[in-house]
């Protein structure tokens, strides 16, 4: 039968043994031909062999028993894995009959706008849901493995109920032009597995349907966070085959996009070893097969990952291909979240020819919500995957960053990732597949799914929430790392990368450097203050030139120690100059405390306090436990050299963001800083989104109490601490905390400004009325003592060392630093003329 001459209409089944016709665009290629002819078309890879045009294959469509009978049954087994020992070709599903029924998806309904009016494609497939925890397992009905097969099915009940896709029982649904068309998952074959998986792990893999299932539980616990069963190689098969099935139809233009609900995940399968709940990576396979099968329509390829963990399997399979452009969003935790390896940071873009294909944008903590999920598309990703230009995007759509999902910890809604689904909708001409990675709330990921499926078909997102807020300062830090370390490799990226090998590199300055020099400048000139010397090896150099102080800090005055972060620099000219100003806030408490009868001693803690490398032109931030023992040791010396030894009548210390957390570690480590007659008075704190900390000491059960009555904490109201969720109450060992309006450092301390100086003012004023109490109580004690003779030999006389010494007439205590000995001694004499004679000592004239 000549298929050219007979009219195809939507949905036309025939019977043929031929390739069907000449429509290459906007037809399934339905390679299901005899197995002679497929060994013609699709050569079996041996190891290390390449693919080519690695499959065109499809599952019959009929209902489920008729798809197990195609290749999978319901015990897990295949003809694939029962034969492929004796040859290549066993590899293949079972002998197809020589005359199969192909589908043909329908064309666009409107052909001026081919891809508006062509359908979303999904691929679902229940036998995918034999892969479960072994029954030899026992577990409650509250115990369940994250990693469940209802994942699958509630995502398809979710499109169904809300008439998306028809039903396995439906199968004229597909003609229905607002239902998404049907793509058959079948089974991956070993050529195609093996374009990024080893050989060993596909036998490995293949072997474990022959295994009890006491060797199962014995290799799930062997590796790393994974369970098999005798069904976990068919269904991992169908996961991978699902996965290219539906990038496939992208890249030839049967669907205009495609949505894969497919399990096992693939993100974080290695090379050579399954982990992570992951078995095969599903997402690089299809990339390599569309990359392999259509060179000239999919060489470039975008996998953008949004689950919650980094994807380590996807990164290292493309770490050196300038082709594969892979980004990440992931919690990050410093690598003490999921899976807990270094390159997921920021500072690993690639080697070799992909040096700048890896992305990745490491959040610093879990709780990242909308914003911050809006602001990395907007400032990163959709930047440089633009500049990229693929021609095909494939999510990794993890949905454990949903809001709900206990795994991931984070706040995204459905609404966020329709509206991130949207963005990557304008690339690669609309040509996107979604492949289901992780997702462990069930109801999380049904809506979820449902809200991108909907994006697929062109519905717009819904509105975000209006009170989305602002992204949090860890996030906004992040970012800038992120564009700082990847603007080496892309255009679109600023601040640009600043080489050490450019002419100009020397001729500049590191913008905080600039800022600090203006600042003891302008601190030099309006209060004479002037660097203070640190001479200890293991304190950093930058930090001598970052400690000022004013002229008489060692005499006896009051003394505010400020430890503070580096100003932001606030790009607003003003209106009528022109300047851009700087934002100093806390020069304002410097300016004040000085005006107020303060000494200050002002120490800024630089963000880069070490050169790590020579050959590097951008040296990064140290990390927060970098600086903060740096500031640990530098409070240190300056309480041993220049705090401890000086006059001081009183001393408050004033932390500033992380430069806090340095304060409290040299009040635990010094403990005659807490003492009853210390001169610290008090601890003044202001906490954005640094972890709060308290002053620990296993020798002192009463320093919980003292730091409590001797702080005053000023907390960001997004700090995790005010979290209505939190069980646990507010512990007094954090300290006095009070909760801001503002999560600006720099807006904290103009708001609290006047709190904070009438606090100040309020212990000076304390100090010193029981400074003057004392003076008049050494006073009264020294006049009611006997008078000493008028003069002649028998009279005692001070000299200047008893004087400064104190003697033992006048011992009564003085506050820290007072003159010894109290003020000179009064004598009262008989006056002659007086009606009243002797004169009451109560009412003598004391001497000058």
């Amino acid at each position: 039968m000549d298929v050219e001459d007979y009219v195809m209409g939507e949905d036309s089944v025939v019977d043929t043994t031929e390739m069907n016709g000449t429509r290459s665009e906007n037809t399934v290629d339905p390679s299901v031909l005899a197995l002679q002819s497929r060994k013609e078309r699709l050569p079996i890879l041996g190891q290390g062999q390449k693919a080519h045009d690695s499959s065109r294959l499809s599952l019959p469509q009929g209902n489920l028993h008729d798809r197990f009978a195609s290749g999978i049954a319901p015990n897990g087994n295949s003809d694939d894995s029962s034969t492929a020992s004796s040859s290549d070709e066993m590899d293949m599903a079972s002998p197809t009959p020589s005359i199969v029924q192909v589908r043909i998806p329908p064309g666009p309904t409107f052909p001026p706008l081919p891809y508006s009016s062509s359908k979303t494609g999904v691929v679902y497939d229940p036998r995918m849901r034999f892969h479960c925890e072994p029954e030899a397992i026992d577990r409650g009905p509250e115990d369940i493995h994250p990693e469940d097969p209802r994942r699958i099915y509630e995502i398809f009940q979710e499109l169904q109920q809300a008439g998306l896709v028809p039903g396995d029982d439906e199968l004229d649904g597909n003609n229905d032009s607002h239902h998404c068309w049907r793509i058959d998952a079948r089974p991956a074959i070993r050529g195609e597995i093996c374009l990024i998986h080893t050989q060993e792990h596909y036998n490995f893999i293949r072997g474990l349907s022959e295994k009890t299932e006491a060797e199962l539980l014995v290799l799930g616990d062997e590796h790393d966070s994974i369970y098999f069963n005798h069904s976990t190689f068919a269904c991992a098969k169908l996961a991978a085959g699902g996965a290219i099935e539906a990038c496939r139809a992208v890249v030839r233009g049967d669907v205009r996009n495609a949505i894969a609900i497919i399990r096992p995940p693939g993100h974080h399968a290695e090379a050579e070893k399954p982990s992570g709940f992951c078995i095969f990576n599903n997402v690089p396979i299809a990339a390599r097969v569309c990359q392999k099968d259509f060179p000239e329509k999919c060489r470039k390829v975008l996998i953008l990952d949004w689950d919650v963990h980094h994807g380590n399997g996807i990164q290292h399979a493309f770490y050196e291909d300038p082709n594969v452009l892979y980004i990440s969003l992931h919690v990050y935790k410093n690598a003490n979240f999921y899976p807990n390896l270094r390159d997921a940071d920021l500072n690993y873009c690639g080697e070799g020819p992909g040096v700048g294909r890896n992305v990745n944008i490491p959040w610093d903590d879990i709780g990242m919500g909308d914003a911050e999920y809006i602001y990395a598309f907007q400032q990163v990703v959709m930047p440089i995957a633009t500049e990229f230009d693929p021609d095909l995007v494939i999510i990794s759509a993890g949905f454990d960053a949903a809001e709900g999902d206990m795994l991931g910890g984070c706040h995204v809604s459905p609404t966020c990732y329709a509206h991130m689904t949207h963005m990557l909708m304008s690339l690669a001409k609309g040509k996107i597949t979604v492949c289901l990675e992780g997702g462990y709330n069930l109801r999380s990921i049904a809506r979820s799914a449902l809200a991108v499926t909907r994006t697929l078909m062109l519905q717009p997102p819904d509105r975000l929430d209006e009170n989305i807020g602002h992204p949090n300062q860890s996030c906004v830090r992040t970012i800038e790392h992120v564009k700082r370390e990847q603007s080496k490799h892309w255009k679109c990226l600023y601040p640009k990368h600043l080489s050490k090998h450019d002419p100009s590199f020397f001729a500049t300055q590191r913008l905080h450097h600039v800022i600090r020099e203006w600042q003891s400048r302008k601190l030099g000139d309006e209060h004479q203050m002037t660097p203070l010397t640190i001479r200890r090896s293991t304190i950093a150099d930058t930090f001598e030139h970052n400690v000022i102080a004013t002229p008489q800090f060692m005499e006896r005055h009051p003394l505010l120690v400020i430890f503070h972060d580096p100003p932001d620099f606030m790009n607003l000219s003003d209106v009528i100059t022109g300047k851009s100003d700087l934002h100093n806030s806390w020069l304002s408490y410097i300016d004040w405390a000085i005006k107020s009868g303060f000494e200050v001693i002002d120490v800024n803690i630089p963000k880069v306090v070490t050169v790590q490398d020579d050959e590097v032109g951008y040296i990064s931030d140290d990390s927060v436990e970098v600086r903060a023992g740096q500031t640990r040791e530098l409070a240190g010396y300056l309480w041993e050299n220049y705090i401890e030894p000086n006059e001081s009548t009183q001393v408050f210390l004033m932390g500033v963001g992380h430069a806090y957390q340095g304060l409290l570690e040299m009040l635990s480590t010094y403990e005659n800083c807490t003492d009853h007659d210390s001169v610290i008075q008090c601890i003044i704190g202001f906490i954005s989104d640094s972890a709060l900390a308290s002053i620990k000491r296993t020798t002192d059960d009463n320093i919980t109490q003292w730091y409590y009555n001797h702080s005053l904490v000023f907390v960001a109201p997004t700090h995790h601490v005010w979290d209505p969720n939190r069980k646990r109450k507010i512990r007094i060992k954090y300290g006095n905390l009070k909760r801001s309006n503002h999560t600006n450092l720099n807006e904290m301390l103009l708001e609290h400004q006047d709190e904070v100086q009438k606090y100040l003012l309020q212990k000076k004023s304390e100090f010193e009325t029981l400074e003057v109490q004392t003076k008049l109580a050494d006073t009264i004690q020294s006049g009611l003592k006997s008078p000493p003779l008028p003069s002649g030999a028998n009279t005692p006389r001070l000299n200047c060392a008893e004087t400064r010494q104190g003697s033992v007439s006048n011992s009564v205590k003085t506050p820290r630093g007072a003159p010894l000995g109290g003020p000179p001694l009064g004598f009262f004499t008989v006056s002659n003329n007086s009606p009243r004679s002797p004169r009451s000592p109560m009412k003598r004239t004391f001497g000058s």
